[in-house]
């Protein structure tokens, strides 16, 4: 069956593995592709929740043909309007003249807007239910998780949550669909990675949706991305919640911009340091050479920061200053922040790395550490004190 996978009793999944798109968004690296999971409900009504991205389609109208041979698709439930879950919606529309659109009200604009589409929606709000025959659908709208017209759609009779982008990960889901068939450890950093990136401005509205769903007794989750949890769905709620809440583990990140290795000198001592003084968990990056998204998934697993960035232009290190522009955006908390750097002929690196810190409401750990041209035994001592500093305050 074009390699359907049945996830309950006449609900399959009949998504599309994507490894040949390189950047998610443009933006964010799919070393490992990534999923786009839609799924297929067969009773006395057929019921599509959510598409795939445009350039698809000729597979993926394959896949559902093979399960509902001659009949027609009755519903269409979008919960979410990004291209990559609706792009090959016109194209559906046209194969299935009759197909009704399930939407929310916040949904129109975007639907109309994006695809030209008004004819043949059917409304929905909170709590309304879709009867299909054994099965029955309830819609509840969790905006800003992470567009405005965010729903969530839930099956009551088998408890099943379809959950659009909620709970998503990067990653293709190779030969294996399910949390229980799946390298776990790998999709949770992607998921991390995925939520840090995507989803992390927007703390406050997921919990306001966990809070909404946790009514729900929920024996399936089945995201827009990556892993359909029906094992351990409170895993991932569990993980949502924490995230969210900007929770961390005890580790520590050092990310640095370093034109000629002396930058690089510096937060390398800073991390023998914290690793001698009792913290195991300590991520060096360089910002030049690892993407933006690696480096704010583990500041998102993290409690203790310390960024370093020589002087460019009486400024920071260009990758640092996108770096600090990111984590403003974000609206990163809860956290332990700790400065240095260096500068040959001018400041500019650690002071304004000071004004990102004042700006972010972090912690502030010891003094910031500025080092002029190259380190000397004497600055090394103070990044050894700096190290310490941090590592007591996170086993503190």
């Amino acid at each position: 069956m074009y390699n359907c996978v049945e996830i309950q009793k006449n609900i399959y999944w009949v998504g599309i593995n994507d490894k040949r798109l390189e950047l998610f968004e443009n933006l964010w690296p799919l070393e490992h592709g990534v999923s786009y999971n839609s799924y297929l409900i067969c009773d006395e009504k057929v019921a599509l929740i959510d598409t795939v991205a445009e350039g698809n389609y000729e597979y993926y109208l394959k896949k559902i043909q093979s399960i509902i041979k001659d009949r027609k698709i009755d519903y269409l439930i979008v919960n979410h309007m990004e291209p990559d879950h609706s792009g090959v919606i016109p194209t559906l529309v046209r194969n299935f003249p009759d197909i009704k659109i399930v939407v929310n009200n916040k949904t129109l604009d975007i639907l109309k807007n994006f695809y030209q589409l008004e004819d043949n929606l059917h409304l929905v709000k909170e709590g309304d239910e879709l009867v299909l025959g054994n099965y029955k659908l309830k819609f509840y709208p969790i905006p800003m998780v992470h567009w405005p017209e965010s729903m969530v759609t839930y099956e009551e009779t088998t408890k099943t949550l379809f959950s659009n982008d909620a709970f998503g990960s990067f990653g293709s889901l190779d030969g294996g669909i399910f949390d229980d068939q799946l390298h776990l450890v790998f999709f949770e950093e992607e998921m991390r990675r995925y939520y840090s990136n995507i989803v992390g401005k927007y703390g406050v509205p997921v919990q306001n949706a966990l809070k909404k769903l946790s009514s729900l007794e929920i024996k399936c989750i089945c995201p827009s991305h990556g892993p359909i949890w029906r094992t351990n769905p409170q895993k991932v709620i569990s993980l949502y919640n924490k995230w969210s809440l900007c929770e961390s583990d005890k580790g520590v990140v050092i990310v640095y911009g370093s034109m000629y290795g002396n930058t690089a000198k510096m937060a390398e001592t800073i991390g023998q340091s914290l690793v001698k003084h009792g913290i195991e968990d300590v991520k060096i990056y360089d910002s030049s050479k690892t993407h933006l998204s690696y480096i704010l998934r583990d500041i998102w697993k993290y409690r203790g920061l310390i960024i370093g960035s020589c002087a460019y232009n009486n400024g920071m290190f260009p990758p640092i200053e996108n770096l600090t522009t990111k984590l403003l955006q974000l609206g990163v908390k809860n956290r332990l922040l700790a400065l240095f750097g260096n500068y040959s002929w001018n400041g500019g690196g650690v002071s304004n790395l000071e004004k990102f810190a004042e700006k972010s409401g972090m912690e502030l750990v010891g003094q910031s550490v500025e080092v002029k041209s190259s380190p000397k035994e004497e600055d090394l001592e103070k990044l050894r004190e700096l190290g310490k500093l941090m590592a007591d305050k996170l086993k503190s």
